[in-house]
């Protein structure tokens, strides 16, 4: 059971609202740095609820609210030489994604998407909103010592929009000490909240390999290099990576995930060339490397035994996203104040996909929590029947709000445990 009482109590006021927000986001769906309209219309509200200054534009359609506490924060006590110092926090950054995906949504919802081809199968609409319901509270309540910076990120499916808000200054503008970000999650019940004190998602690698041979007639394989046939016996053998070198108590996937060579309506010609690409994920630097050493030489020695080349393209997309521990056992402890203990993961198994809020959490303490929504009715991610619950929407923006009023409320400005 929802603890109804402070920030959830106060958003579930206007809880219709947020509703109404989402599903307008919704029908009105924008690909990475594409998000022209939502970035507006996030700035419009940002201002409408009074927060200190909103800033546009920045990592192309990023938005970023600040709002400034009403507390008087005391000084960041001294710290004997050699002794450990607890984190001294004045500033918090909370953060949420906006874009879209290139899916047609298949749904007959009233607020289904208005674009062709472009749906938000992933959430986001829903993240935006219940960050805007945060901005909402936290600029009204104003219960905190220090600042609150509400970032709205664009281009998070596969296009580093994280990074291109920090390559803008972000951080040198908005000097966050530590971030937050959550992520809705189908696979856990409505109001459960879940994460892991380390590993939350893993690092996404694309890989493209490109075979050369010497094409001709199907009818006549033997005067030719076949690049077709090489592409399978590469994607065989590169299933013996995790099996035969991969620490059975690490983890990795290895996906070759599309395959593309000749022509459908020639059926009895052998094409020169032959392209392969897919992903590869991990959780450590270490077999990272391991994998793309292995890839390397399986590649180039398939395709050599057939007499044929290869080239492979080994792309490091998104870092691993791996929770700070102090920041996660904080972080629970905030979801047990609003859904109880019972209703929070502490220990989440991480997922093999991939989250650009890896790279802020490169840069700065902070933590990446899930935020279950139930999976009734086909709401699985990236899917063209998704939809985000509505029902979750004050829970996910008092978490975001709570996580930052109890860390900034403290009297000395100390995170306290």
């Amino acid at each position: 059971m929802w603890n109804l009482t402070g920030p959830i109590q106060h958003i579930s006021h206007y809880h219709a609202e947020l509703t109404r927000i989402r599903r307008d986001l919704h029908t009105h769906p924008e690909l990475g740095f594409e998000e022209r309209r939502t970035a507006q219309f996030v700035a419009t509200e940002l201002s409408r609820y009074g927060v200190d200054e909103v800033h546009t534009g920045i990592g192309r359609t990023g938005v970023v609210g600040v709002i400034r506490g009403r507390l008087e924060a005391k000084p960041c006590p001294d710290v004997p030489a050699g002794a450990a110092a607890e984190p001294c926090v004045r500033a918090v950054g909370l953060r949420a994604d906006m874009d879209a995906l290139p899916i047609q949504e298949d749904s007959e919802y009233p607020w289904r998407s208005s674009r062709n081809g472009v749906m938000h199968a992933c959430g986001h609409d829903g993240h935006t909103t219940m960050l805007l319901g945060a901005a909402r509270y936290l600029a009204t309540t104003r219960q905190f010592a220090g600042t609150v910076y509400c970032i709205f990120q664009p281009g998070e499916e596969g296009l580093g929009g994280a990074k291109a808000m920090m390559d803008d200054g972000l951080f040198a503008r908005f000097p966050a000490d530590w971030i937050f970000s959550m992520h809705n999650w189908p696979q856990l019940p409505a109001g459960r909240i879940g994460l892991a004190p380390g590993p939350m998602m893993a690092a996404a690698d694309r890989i493209t390999i490109k075979v050369t041979g010497e094409g001709g007639h199907g009818a006549h394989p033997y005067l030719t290099v076949d690049p077709v046939l090489v592409s399978a016996h590469i994607i065989t053998a590169v299933q013996s990576i995790v099996a035969r070198n991969v620490n059975p108590l690490d983890e990795a996937v290895v996906s070759i995930c599309a395959l593309q060579g000749g022509d459908l309506a020639a059926m009895s010609v052998i094409p020169r060339h032959v392209t392969l690409v897919g992903t590869v994920r991990t959780f450590r630097a270490e077999v990272q490397a391991l994998v793309e050493k292995r890839l390397n030489h399986i590649v180039q020695s398939v395709a050599q035994a057939f007499g044929a080349t290869a080239e492979l393209e080994y792309e490091r997309i998104y870092p691993a996203t791996i929770n700070t521990p102090q920041a996660a056992h904080y972080a629970a402890e905030v979801a047990a104040e609003l859904v109880g203990d019972g209703s929070v993961v502490r220990n989440l198994p991480p997922s093999m996909g991939a989250e650009d809020f890896a790279f802020m959490l490169q840069a700065k303490p902070g933590a990446y929590l899930r935020l279950g929504q139930g999976s009734e009715g086909g709401c699985f991610l990236h899917t063209p029947r998704y939809d985000f619950n509505d029902a979750v929407l004050p829970l996910g923006a008092a978490l975001y709000a709570r996580l930052a009023e109890r860390v900034l409320s403290q009297p000395t400005g100390v995170m306290m445990l």
